[in-house]
């Protein structure tokens, strides 16, 4: 089986951290992003990932290539040269999409954290003989899908309604035949909008209810939110990843690698990436402290992400979705509340309401 990633832009959302990397390699509790799906791929017999992307392939494929050995998977981009929306990308990339199997293909959006439900949707696609199978989740800010109960068969797709007219939303998780390629042209164009639609006016569309959590990754906010949610199923699928000791609240993930000092309290909903230092008497909850961070006595740092290399002082106090990027000194004794602050920066006097520190 094949797979198309929709990696696509900029990742504008979640800078600064995505000046330094595209978003898709963005560590995600101790892993790249896309990591998570591209595993989850392999694991149901995926051999083949394509990514659709128009910025930094090089990036990410040289990034990717020793995944490629590691995981027994095959990794290409399909390179756009102006964006083409979420169905454009299909139609570019059919030549690497079709084979002659006329086996379905998966479709992901990068920004999507779940637990992968690849294998039921095998099942279901299977079983209900349409053209396309889309997973849907409850609702909540995005378009929502109109369907049948009882079989999954949609209704109509209506894209961030006004009024109720469904609970259930798209997650962003495609199961395609490649007929469907055949509907979509080479032009900047909307699955969505566009496509799906059509599918469904033919009763040729199945949704299917996303079994466990579901968040789109890609704003720091739902990214914090994403990561409870993320550690809350490691919790019931495999607990002993999870660290454990007095110094712990909740689900904490901790890479091997990190120090953590005496006297801390770490917890509940965060991750401590490799290399990082943590030192004595640290209040660290809801918060991921990305790779070779180092945090100085009796810091206090909630709702916030750290970015790689920097360095929170001592006694400061991070908080309310405070964003650092690479390489941020944030000076003893300061005071962040939502500071976004762009890579290679000192912080010396506190951040008193939420900007962007250039």
């Amino acid at each position: 089986m094949k797979a198309l990633i929709l990696v696509g832009g900029f990742g504008t959302r979640l800078r600064p951290l995505t000046l330094s990397v595209p978003k898709p390699l963005v560590e995600f509790a101790n892993k790249p992003m896309i990591l998570h799906q591209i595993e989850a791929l392999k694991a149901v017999g995926v051999t083949e990932v394509v990514l659709a992307i128009n910025y930094q392939p090089e990036v990410m494929l040289n990034f990717l290539k020793e995944f490629e050995a590691k995981l027994g998977i095959k990794i290409i981009c399909s390179q756009e040269t102006e964006p083409l929306g979420t169905a454009g990308p299909l139609a570019l990339a059919r030549d690497k999409l079709i084979d002659d199997t006329g086996e379905p293909f998966f479709v992901l959006n990068s920004d999507v954290i779940s637990e992968y439900p690849f294998a039921e949707m095998i099942e279901f696609h299977k079983a209900h003989g349409g053209e396309a199978s889309i997973m849907v989740d409850e609702p909540s800010k995005y378009g929502v899908v109109v369907m049948e109960e009882s079989t999954g068969k949609v209704e109509k797709f209506v894209e961030k309604p006004k009024l109720f007219v469904g609970n259930k939303i798209n997650a962003g998780i495609y199961l395609l035949n490649p007929a469907v390629l055949d509907r979509i042209e080479l032009r900047p164009t909307s699955i969505e909008k566009e496509v799906f639609p059509k599918i469904a006016l033919e009763g040729k569309l199945f949704a299917m209810v996303l079994p466990g959590f579901w968040m789109d990754i890609g704003q720091p906010r739902d990214y914090i939110t994403g990561l409870r949610l993320y550690l809350d199923s490691l919790r019931k699928k495999s607990s002993l990843k999870l660290a454990t000791g007095a110094n712990i609240v909740g689900n904490v993930l901790v890479h091997e690698s990190a120090q953590i000092g005496e006297g801390c309290l770490i917890g509940p909903d965060v991750a401590v990436g490799p290399g990082c230092v943590v030192e004595s008497g640290v209040r660290l909850s809801r918060c991921t402290v990305m790779r070779g961070v180092r945090i100085k006595k009796h810091a206090c740092i909630s709702s916030s992400i750290i970015g790689w290399h920097s360095t929170v002082g001592q006694w400061a106090r991070v908080e309310n979705m405070t964003i650092l990027g690479e390489d941020v000194h944030v000076c003893d004794e300061i005071y962040s509340n939502g500071g976004v602050v762009l890579p290679h920066k000192e912080i010396k006097s506190s951040i008193l309401k939420p900007e962007i520190v250039m």
